[in-house]
């Protein structure tokens, strides 16, 4: 079996350095690692890097490599190590935490480069804005790079010296001595903050933090058919991060004002129109300013009270399929009048006796035609 080409493997020339071969790792590491990508294909590259790694990493086993044999095939001369290509935990700590320190040491340094946080601004919009959409330009107070260092912190001409107390390891260690031996115990440097270096001579305007506070305008464009409580995510749009670090997301909340004529219930509107006694017996045709105009709505000659004319697509856009409409609506209640004057209490008595309906016989009706559940379980029984 010819031996593996652990240079392609990492994916380095064969002249690569050692610290060519250990960003090269980590960058692949950071991509295939179970806990980021749990397919069983990147499972089986992560294996392999890392053994590549273990033996490009390995000046002895290396050697091997470049003279035409395989340290990890059997009878390869891989010697005792660390027992095949999963003894390099302490390199895989590395990939991801950078341990400067060794497998004796702790995880290193931590980068004064950090992400920065997400932002969330509330727009307030009428029905027709979250209906058919808007443009927005919002007034923003977040943290910027600061333009002087550019996230570097420190003032023109200057860099960050290596902390004096923990030698640029980002971390202290004390010694305990105790019944069962030494006890070696490590905590953050209080001096630099476990970032391992000092900002001597900060950025008089950021003063070393890499960002200040600015106003900025940005221009959202809110989609038809939000509702009341969505947010919009705009990626890159929130806080730079400490040091220059990559910015958050800004989510804008959606609130929609109360309308006066209609109710929402997800894209369907709803509204409520009250209609005369006399226009619900004999029929009308009624105005309703919508939210595409003046529409008609016919109400037909003996119209009830609680009676619903539904207007399709007179509604609010679907957000999710980003066709159609939802619908209208318009609840008829009919009032009945409270006040008669002679002449009208008389015509209303004549359409009674005309009708028949003097004194009409009240025939009351079941709510549930079909009876109760107690109901029905007795006329099951009675068959």
């Amino acid at each position: 079996m010819p031996p593996r080409d652990y240079y392609a493997i990492l994916g380095v020339a064969r002249n690569a350095s050692a610290d060519e071969i250990k960003k090269a790792y980590r960058k692949l590491a950071r991509e295939l690692h179970p806990d980021l990508n749990p397919s069983p294909e990147a499972q089986e590259r992560f294996k392999e890097v890392t053994a590549a790694y273990e033996v490009l990493s390995d000046p002895q086993k290396r050697e091997v490599v470049d003279l035409g044999g395989d340290p990890l095939a059997p009878g390869g001369g891989m010697g005792g190590g660390m027992g095949g290509p999963f003894g390099g935990f302490a390199d895989i700590m590395d990939a991801f935490f950078g341990n400067a320190g060794g497998m004796g040491g702790g995880r290193g340094p931590r980068s004064r480069i950090r992400p920065g946080a997400d932002a969330l601004y509330r727009v307030d919009l009428d029905l027709a804005e979250t209906a058919f959409g808007t443009t927005r330009e919002l007034n923003l107070d977040t943290a910027v790079l600061c333009a002087r260092c550019q996230g570097a912190g420190t003032a023109a001409g200057t860099h960050p010296e290596t902390c004096g107390t923990c030698k640029g390891r980002g971390e202290v260690q004390s010694v305990q001595r105790s019944f069962l031996g030494q006890i070696v115990t490590a905590r953050t440097c209080p001096e630099c903050g476990g970032v391992g270096s000092r900002i001597r001579n900060p950025c008089p305007d950021c003063a070393g933090e890499g960002r200040v506070r600015a106003q900025r305008t940005i221009t959202v464009k809110v989609p038809a058919g939000v509702e009341d409580g969505m947010r919009l995510r705009l990626s890159g749009e929130g806080e730079i991060g400490p040091g220059g670090g990559p910015p958050g997301d800004l989510y804008v909340e959606i609130r929609e004002r109360t309308h006066p004529v209609f109710s929402r219930d997800g894209d369907d509107l709803h509204c409520h129109f009250s209609l005369p006694m006399t226009a619900a017996a004999l029929g009308t045709s009624v105005k309703l300013e919508t939210l595409d105009g003046e529409e008609s709505v016919d109400v037909k000659a003996g119209t009830q009270s609680g009676t619903v004319v539904t207007l399709r697509g007179r509604g609010v856009p679907h957000l999710s399929r980003g066709v159609g409409r939802g619908d209208l609506h318009v609840h008829l209640d009919v009032e009945t009048p409270t006040r008669l004057d002679g002449a009208q209490e008389s015509l209303l008595r004549q359409l009674a006796q005309l009708r028949g309906e003097e004194h009409p016989e009240i025939t009351a009706t079941a709510t549930d035609q079909g009876g109760g559940l107690f109901s029905r379980l007795r006329d099951a029984f009675n068959k």
